[in-house]
């Protein structure tokens, strides 16, 4: 087994894995320049080169060109680094670290890309300047809210963020001025703090759980999908994610007022983190606790979540607007959220046979059924935890209310991957896992590689050929690859290799 001291061992860890995936940011960040989302009034269209590659035909060719390859080479690298963290032959964190900064830096002052809704961050942070909430209004009650940038699919609809993060869209909103493309590179240096936060609480995390801090760490943090919304697209999921995962640390490490502050301030940016609370208050409880024990350690969470989220909210000017603003996500349909996806197949079909158009209905029926079994499921995870850790509860329920959610997003993965990753996986998910981040990334860069709205015009949907195609020359040229990302007999997968880790596992297990 190697670890990478010495500074041959550097070397030789930069060339065989670094390089590739730096490569790959490098020709993401070129084809920002041309196809990543700018706002109306900005100088950087007088610039040659971002006016060249944003020149219809040859110019916009030639920057999906770079994103699709740059992605496809990052992809690439993170499987090849992947194989051999897997197998115990690289170590050391550090080194995962500084690669993790490497493929992020190229990415730092592009435009977003595979997302706009940093500028819709921005606009709703003018619209708390100017006494307006955002909970009230949409971005289109913002003059000049068009040149700024943000998508008109949300002109008229009010944000479901939480308060915390509304006073972070004011503080950048107040700090950039009338500078779209500043306020956009500010959301990111926040989501790369987040990103920051995960690479350093994840590992921990899995430690106090007996798997290995670098396969963790290779599987949530260094993830491709982490490098293209998280980086590139700045989103605030980071912040949300990085709060539950040191939410969830406090509180394994006997801090748990602290482990419910952290939490709280992921509700306060995104309420969706609310779903890992209980699995909080089952921590403090302890592992052995009965039922009284409960119910006072989720009292407890609760009143100091609640107060915090209040107290933001009153800080924010804004209250609890956040709770009606929840259905906001709700109003897009997207096929790869399941009860969706089966709502507008069944509507299809009965409109194809002729018994009229029923799709609405259709869509909505399969989101109840499924939000029905979210909650069912969250419940079970909750009222009967023996058997797992509270950690997995918590990840499992995050990823309960992604998969039966009425719209999926592909970095909605990245809610629960941190947690469950630091929790451990059996050879069979993990190696599901990894299939869903190859197909997501796909994904991502064949819906929004361009600047367009339509997932499936003409240029995305040959960008999706290209990537698959470069994606299964690599799966078929590359037997590493291929049982990475296949399995193998004897795989392991992500669980605890020795007996130490193994009793620091059992010790994490709800036994009552």
């Amino acid at each position: 087994m190697t670890e990478v001291t010495d500074a041959p061992r550097q070397h030789s860890f930069f060339v065989h894995y670094v390089v590739v995936g730096l490569v790959g940011s490098i020709l993401v960040a070129i084809g920002a320049l041309g196809v990543g989302w700018l706002p109306v009034n900005t100088s950087l269209y007088g610039n040659p080169v971002v006016m060249a590659l944003r020149s219809p035909g040859g110019g916009v060719a030639l920057a999906r060109f770079c994103v699709i390859v740059g992605m496809a080479l990052i992809l690439q690298a993170w499987l090849v680094l992947g194989y051999d963290v897997l197998r115990g032959r690289v170590k050391d964190l550090s080194a995962l670290w500084w690669t993790l900064f490497a493929w992020s830096a190229p990415l730092l002052l592009t435009p977003p890309l595979f997302s706009r809704d940093a500028y819709a961050y921005f606009t709703q942070g003018k619209l708390l300047i100017q006494g307006l909430s955002p909970y009230d209004v949409g971005v289109a009650a913002e003059s000049g809210w068009f040149n700024d940038g943000a998508d008109p699919l949300w002109a008229e609809s009010p944000t479901p963020y939480g308060p915390l993060f509304l006073l972070i869209e004011r503080g950048v909103a107040q700090f950039v001025g009338p500078h779209p493309v500043w306020a956009a590179i500010a959301f990111r240096l926040w989501a790369m703090l987040a990103v920051a936060i995960l690479a350093v609480a994840v590992p921990a995390l899995a430690a106090r759980h007996g798997i290995s801090q670098p396969k963790a760490l290779w599987l949530a943090v260094l993830n491709p999908l982490v490098i293209m919304h998280f980086v590139a697209g700045a989103h605030n999921d980071a912040l949300m994610a990085a709060a539950v995962v040191v939410g969830l640390l406090w509180a394994v490490d006997y801090h748990p007022v602290a482990g419910t502050l952290a939490l709280s301030a992921g509700i306060a940016v995104k309420p969706i983190a609310l779903v890992a609370l209980p699995f909080v208050g089952l921590i403090w409880a302890g592992v052995n606790a009965g039922w009284w024990q409960r119910i006072r350690a989720w009292a407890l969470s609760g009143l100091i979540a609640a107060a915090v989220v209040v107290g933001l909210g009153l800080v924010s000017g804004t209250g609890l607007g956040w709770i009606a603003a929840l259905s906001t996500p709700g109003t897009i349909r997207t096929w790869l959220s399941p009860p969706t996806a089966a709502g507008m197949i069944v509507g299809g079909l009965v409109r194809a046979v002729g018994l009229g158009d029923h799709m609405d209905i259709a869509v909505t029926i399969f989101r109840g059924l499924a939000t029905v079994a979210a909650v069912g499921i969250l419940i079970l995870l909750v009222l009967r935890p023996r058997g797992r850790s509270a950690v997995r509860g918590a990840g499992l329920a995050l990823l309960a209310v992604v998969v039966l959610g009425p719209v999926v997003q592909p970095w909605y993965l990245l809610w629960s991957l941190p947690v469950l990753a630091a929790a451990g996986m059996a050879a069979r998910w993990l190696h599901a896992t990894l299939l869903l981040t190859a197909v997501l990334t796909l994904h991502g860069v064949a819906g929004t590689s361009a600047t367009s709205d339509a997932l499936f015009e003409f240029g995305d949907g040959l960008g999706l050929l290209v990537v698959a195609g470069l994606l299964a020359l690599i799966v078929w040229a590359s037997p590493r690859e291929r049982i990475l990302l296949l399995g193998d007999p004897g795989d392991p997968g992500l669980l605890p290799m020795d007996r130490p880790a193994q009793a620091r596992f059992d010790q994490m297990v709800m036994l009552r």
